[in-house]
């Protein structure tokens, strides 16, 4: 099993910046990447971004592209997503999820979730 824990969510202005974090634990030796999701009221969760092991990446959704970054220093380490010049539309529940599944960009290739964190941006 594997665990992740979300948090750096809150209230900001649109133009603003945040940073959120997960922290992984449990058994990280068999996750092949990590990524971030999100999900508006009302809509269906959509991939935001994610990290692999492998060379390739990281990947980003065309909305979120020259945004936003993510980075892991090392399979120990939490995973970052830092947001800048947020816009209303970022407002969701932003979930980190683990792949065993190489190129994962859907929900439904990842098999461990966390309980997500909330990201409100006020225009």
């Amino acid at each position: 099993q594997v665990q992740l824990v979300e948090s750096g969510g809150g209230l900001v202005q649109a133009g603003g910046s945040l940073r959120l974090s997960c922290v992984v634990s449990g058994q990280i030796f068999s996750i092949y990447g990590l990524g971030w999701f999100r999900q508006a009221p009302g809509k269906e969760r959509e991939f935001v971004a994610a990290i692999s092991r492998s060379a390739r990446g990281p990947y980003f959704a065309d909305s979120v592209k020259g945004r936003f970054t993510i980075s892991r220093v090392n399979d120990k380490s939490p995973m970052y997503l830092q947001m800048h010049r947020l816009q209303s539309e970022d407002t969701a529940v932003y979930y980190c999820a683990a792949t065993t599944t190489a190129q994962a960009l859907r929900p439904n290739q990842y098999e461990f979730w966390g309980q997500g964190t909330q990201v409100t941006v006020s225009s």
